[in-house]
């Protein structure tokens, strides 16, 4: 004898359709977005895990950018600073090309072109700011590009316009690195070598020909003194170059890290495709189920077992 459908059997039937659904949208969700559910409270006991990691993924990420820009400096300040370097050492080779050769005349056209190079280093920009102006971001470090006004300059501190600040950047949690140099602190040797002999010229006569003997005595005195500038200079260059491996290796330790977290933070979100194919397709037969079970309750309503005259 058939039973008769009840309002309990249809709530359970509608509330097992209405589950089965609501099933399938979510790992229909799953699958298109890869990502195991869509906001925090999908994640039950793991969303504060989740959270951590997301928070440190975010730190990690803005201190690579940090190096990165820091990198970028650091090798434009390479660039720079092989600049002045070079210069030092062009004035020196123009001294000992000047001795050997016996004549003067070509010296201090050669200083001149010299200087220019270790000026244009030094008032190297970045991202429209001096390189080595110790925080004076806006004013070019160096205010003179000539021998004569070289020369004419109360002091050699008086051609310097850079602040006393040295650049530092944090490229971890833990480690903030000098990675500036002032204009100053590179070329003070540098620019006194070169004022020396252009005072020297001042006070003694142009170097226009053959040298006097007292003109190759006073060069012969400055090469020493020029092989002590470019061993600073040569100092100086190290230096940075030491500053652009921390930073490259913190940059690489940086990108491990991130990669560790990534995957971490995969490991949580996203979807087993898989195996929510499977989860999907279960839930499809589910939801047949379902419906098959609600049309045969239709089926055997008590309505539809009373004849049209209300007898059985």
């Amino acid at each position: 004898m058939d039973q008769i459908s009840t309002s309990a059997a249809y709530g359970s039937v509608l509330s097992s359709l209405m589950a089965g659904e609501q099933t399938q949208f979510q790992i229909s969700q799953q699958i298109s977005s890869g990502q195991q559910a869509s906001d925090l409270k999908g994640y039950g006991g793991n969303a504060e895990t989740l959270t951590a990691m997301q928070a440190a993924n975010t730190q990690v990420g803005g201190y690579i950018s940090q190096t990165q820009a820091v990198g970028a400096q650091l090798s434009l300040q390479d660039s720079a600073l092989q600049e002045v370097a070079g210069a030092g050492t062009g004035a020196r080779e123009a001294i000992a090309n000047v001795l050997a050769a016996g004549d003067g005349s070509t010296l201090m056209g050669s200083l001149q072109t010299y200087l220019q190079t270790a000026v244009s280093g030094l008032n190297s920009t970045y991202n429209g700011q001096y390189l080595f102006s110790g925080g004076q971001s806006n004013t070019a470090p160096v205010n003179v590009s000539t021998m004569a006004g070289l020369a004419a300059a109360p002091s050699i501190a008086s051609v310097f316009q850079n602040g006393p600040l040295q650049t530092t950047s944090q490229i971890d949690p833990n480690t903030n690195i000098p990675t500036g140099f002032q204009a100053s602190q590179v070329a003070t040797p540098l620019f006194t070598a070169l004022q020396n002999i252009a005072a020297y010229a001042q006070a003694n006569g142009p170097f226009t020909g053959p040298l006097t003997a007292a003109q190759s005595s006073f060069l012969q005195s400055q090469l020493s003194t020029f092989d002590t500038v470019n061993q600073g200079l040569t100092d100086v260059v190290a230096q940075n170059g030491q500053m652009q491996s921390q930073v490259a290796a913190a940059q690489t330790n940086l990108t491990s890290q991130q990669t560790m977290l990534t995957g971490l933070i995969g490991d949580v979100t996203n979807a087993d495709l898989a195996k929510a194919t499977v989860n999907l397709q279960q839930a499809q037969l589910s939801i047949q189920a379902s419906e098959q079970v609600l049309t045969t309750l239709k089926s055997s309503s008590l309505l539809n077992l009373l004849s049209p005259t209300g007898v059985a």
